[in-house]
């Protein structure tokens, strides 16, 4: 009989504890990000407020690579959430044309659909692509846009993310519009960017218009005078399933609603290239110090 209980009690248990396994294992969700300083900063203020405003835990899958490798990993499921851009989404994701900031997300959202994928409320910045130059190329070669640049662009050397070489928003488009011919292209790394510039192992770079080190290193802008860069407002991009299956991911991911600009997005930015300082730390001060999360 005492065999028996035992057996009996060491049975109810093994039940008990899978169920709170199966439960712990269903209340976790997987946010991902891509493999620049921004995204890995977005994707840990939504990973923090989704912890701060709901029981749900999460599993930070960050740094995962280029655009494409995040978004398979979203159509697979290997993670249900990460930030985006409007921008990629409608000229890279699914080859369509764009038009202005509030077309392009109206556009994002209806394309969407068809994958069973939503874009959210956007964080409130548009961190488009751009070109950036030191100050002594532009006095050399008189530059002021891209169409001064292209004049001149067989005497230079572009140093381009290996993403933006082969998007037909980046490197190819530009070359179709601007007629834009460099002397040649290198492919490198975001971060290594910026150091190619300074030592003159490149001429110009690609840039997001919310780099911080486009300030530390007192570049130049060049304006795109045709208007070829669409508008990359950045917000959630969440598969659908895991809204419905967690209808309080809406409403806590609506916390970071227009809660960031250029000026403040360049300056998180900064905090992690220059400083040194962890995305981690500087997405959770940001949002502690707003009043976005308690803790």
């Amino acid at each position: 009989m005492k065999n028996l209980l035992i057996v009996s009690i060491v049975g109810i248990l093994a039940i008990v504890m899978n169920g709170c396994s199966s439960k712990s294992k269903q209340e976790t969700i997987t946010i991902g990000s891509k493999n620049f300083t921004e995204n890995i900063l977005l994707a840990h203020m939504m990973a923090d407020v989704i912890e701060d405003q709901t029981d749900l835990k999460v599993e930070r899958k960050f740094n995962l690579g280029g655009s494409n490798v995040a978004w398979k990993a979203l159509l697979n499921n290997d993670i249900q959430m990460y930030p985006e851009y409007t921008g990629t989404i409608v000229s890279n994701y699914y080859q369509e044309m764009t038009g202005t900031a509030e077309e392009t997300l109206q556009k994002a959202k209806d394309l969407l659909k068809n994958d069973k994928l939503v874009f959210g409320n956007p964080f409130g910045f548009n961190n488009t692509y751009t070109l950036a130059v030191k100050k002594e190329t532009v006095d050399k070669y008189q530059l002021k846009s891209f169409t001064d640049l292209a004049k001149v662009s067989n005497q230079l050397i572009l140093g381009s993310e290996f993403e933006f070489k082969d998007r037909p928003d980046g490197y190819p488009g530009l070359e179709k519009v601007y007629k834009m011919a460099f002397k040649n292209v290198k492919g490198m790394d975001h971060g290594i960017m910026y150091r190619s510039l300074n030592d003159n192992s490149v001429d110009v770079i690609d840039a997001f218009s919310t780099d911080g080190q486009i300030k530390l290193n007192n570049l130049i802008i060049l304006e795109d005078d045709q208007s070829f860069f669409p508008p990359y407002n950045a917000g959630p991009l969440v598969r659908q399933d895991i809204l419905t299956k967690y209808p309080q991911l809406a409403e806590a991911l609506n916390k970071l609603q227009d809660k960031l600009d250029e000026s403040n997005m360049q300056e998180l930015n900064a905090k992690v290239d220059s400083e040194g300082l962890k995305e981690q730390k500087v997405a959770h001060d940001f949002l502690r110090d707003k009043g976005i999360i308690k803790l």
